[in-house]
């Protein structure tokens, strides 16, 4: 997860800060509490007079995590490899990384008497870094239970815990996050900055929101109740005490609140609870595409409205998205009757799609709506996604990121020096012939131009196109000749459109297609 204005796990680090304002008149000649001067707040229709009494009979069943970890270090040992390496702590002449102990705090709720305790799965894992050696939960009485890891699943980024005590536990129910609306009131209870017990408050701000992440769950009820690291895992309360919500993560540039704090719903929540609860595995549904939001560059090139639908850019062989004819390029606009839109994603919506069901599937290819049928596989788990190539959920630019000064000046020489200067896209480009299929890695009956030099300038430029990668097609026609490319440009032009579609490959690389504006 992004760190500066993105989104990060509420266990984020940043200080805080606290300001008093006052409203009496300037030039007053009295006392501030003078009580002639202090009127009696009325609160507005709807709007609580206090959450005192519910935070009291809501606070005993919230608790603190924290964990015990060995995770793993890089050793920056100078004499690493030589007879003096043991001397510094190297171990096996310095080779290697070695370990050291961490801590992490986090919230999280009893769910039952029996102590089922709900919280963030990354609360409790050292993500890929290390071990978790002991999870340790404390109630609000200081009392401190070791815990027991019942479940965990990283798509949805919960766990269940389980404690045992002499008596029974109080504990919280999960309320129906269906019902919030825009504007509601909400508190939150947690743990943030290991200052157990902190009561939050304030109104859902969005709900179904979308970050971007296209996780398989991302679909959050957003905040402006304040959330800060130490609270992820613990409830979002209504105003009937029942937990609608799990603090999950934030939206800052500092890593502190800044009032964009997001909570898992209780809608999906509850089911994934309770099956981690009973020892159930979670079964999600699977197409096996590499998708792209319809932002506005791929909606000029396209010529599809923003933000309804998804892009395909890859299709992984032999899954259910192939089997069905799905193909790179292909954007998907409804799945089994659900719209795809940006609170409820291709991702999402397959996700909670049961593997093995047949749905109907509404896509425009090339300008062209259709609709196949696809039976929806497994989801592999999070870890078997990792360790493969390719993941369904990356959307990345396949390594197109931007190119330093220092490239970006070679490429516009190049672009500038050349003869098959593309004005309106900002790059030069040649036929692809099979000695320079040879040159370049690819196959000598690859089909395209390619590019020679790139104006820095131009949106090609800020997105990282660069010389030596090849433009297979424009706007879904294949090239032969720049003049092929020429001709898609002027039609683009002719047809109002802002952007073209190209389709670009660069060795080593799958190929992806990238929209680039004209100008």
């Amino acid at each position: 997860m992004r760190y500066a204005y993105g989104v990060t796990t509420a266990l984020l680090l940043a200080g805080s800060a606290l300001t008093l304002a006052t409203g009496f008149p300037a030039g007053a000649q009295v006392a501030q509490n003078d009580s002639s001067q202090i009127q009696a707040i009325t609160p507005r229709q709807g709007a609580p007079s206090s959450f005192a009494d519910l935070t009291a009979q809501l606070q005993p069943a919230v608790v603190n995590i924290s964990t015990r970890q060995r995770v793993k270090v890089q050793n920056n040992n100078p004499f690493a490899g030589t007879p003096f390496g043991d001397l510094f702590g190297g171990g096996q002449g310095g080779q290697g990384g070695g370990t050291r102990e961490a801590q992490s705090l986090g919230s999280g709720f009893i769910i039952s008497a029996d102590g089922y305790v709900v919280t963030n799965n990354h609360v409790i894992t050292a993500d890929g870094q290390g071990e978790v050696e002991s999870i340790s939960v404390t109630t609000p009485d200081g009392t401190e239970y070791p815990a027991k890891l019942v479940g965990k699943d990283a798509a949805s980024d919960l766990a269940v815990l389980k404690i045992t005590g002499t008596k029974p536990f109080p504990f919280v129910k999960f309320g129906d996050s269906r019902k919030a609306r825009v504007g509601d009131w909400v508190i939150a209870i947690g743990n943030p900055f290991g200052l157990g017990g902190t009561v939050t408050q304030g109104i859902i701000s969005a709900v179904y929101r979308a970050t971007g992440s296209g996780s398989a769950y991302d679909r959050y009820l957003q905040t402006d109740a304040s959330i800060n690291r130490g609270n992820s895992g613990g409830p979002m309360f209504d105003m009937a005490g029942n937990v609608i919500g799990i603090n999950n993560a934030i939206y800052s540039p500092t890593g502190g609140s800044v009032g964009i704090g997001f909570a898992i719903p209780a809608e999906i929540a509850a089911p994934i609870v309770e099956k981690l609860k009973n020892g159930q595995t979670i079964e999600r549904g699977y197409l096996g595409v590499r998708i792209q939001p319809i932002n506005d560059d791929l909606a000029a090139s396209l010529g599809l409205p923003k933000n309804r639908g998804e892009f395909i850019q890859s299709v992984e062989p032999g899954a259910g998205a192939a089997k069905a004819g799905i193909q790179a390029g292909d954007v998907v606009t409804r799945v089994d009757g659900k719209e795809v839109k940006p609170d409820q994603t291709l991702s999402f919506i397959v996700a909670n799609t049961a593997p093995g069901k047949t749905v109907a599937i509404d896509l425009v290819r090339n300008g062209k709506p259709m609709t196949v049928n696809a039976v929806v596989g497994k989801r592999p788990t999070e870890e078997e996604l990792a360790n493969q190539s390719f993941d369904p959920d990356q959307q990345d630019d396949g390594g197109f990121g931007d190119n330093s000064d220092g490239q970006q000046q070679q490429q516009q020489k190049q672009a500038q020096a050349g003869g098959l200067i593309q004005k309106s896209l900002g790059v030069a480009a040649v036929p692809l012939t099979p000695q320079i299929a040879r040159q370049l890695g690819v196959s000598e009956d690859t089909r395209g131009v390619v590019v020679t030099g790139v104006d820095s300038s131009s949106d090609a430029g800020a997105k990282g196109l660069q010389r030596r990668d090849i433009i297979l097609s424009a706007n879904y026609r294949v090239l032969a000749t720049v003049a092929d490319l020429e001709a898609v440009v002027r039609q683009a032009k002719a047809e109002n459109r802002e952007a073209v579609l190209l389709r670009v490959q660069r060795a080593g690389q799958p190929a992806i297609y990238l929209p680039i504006r004209l100008r």
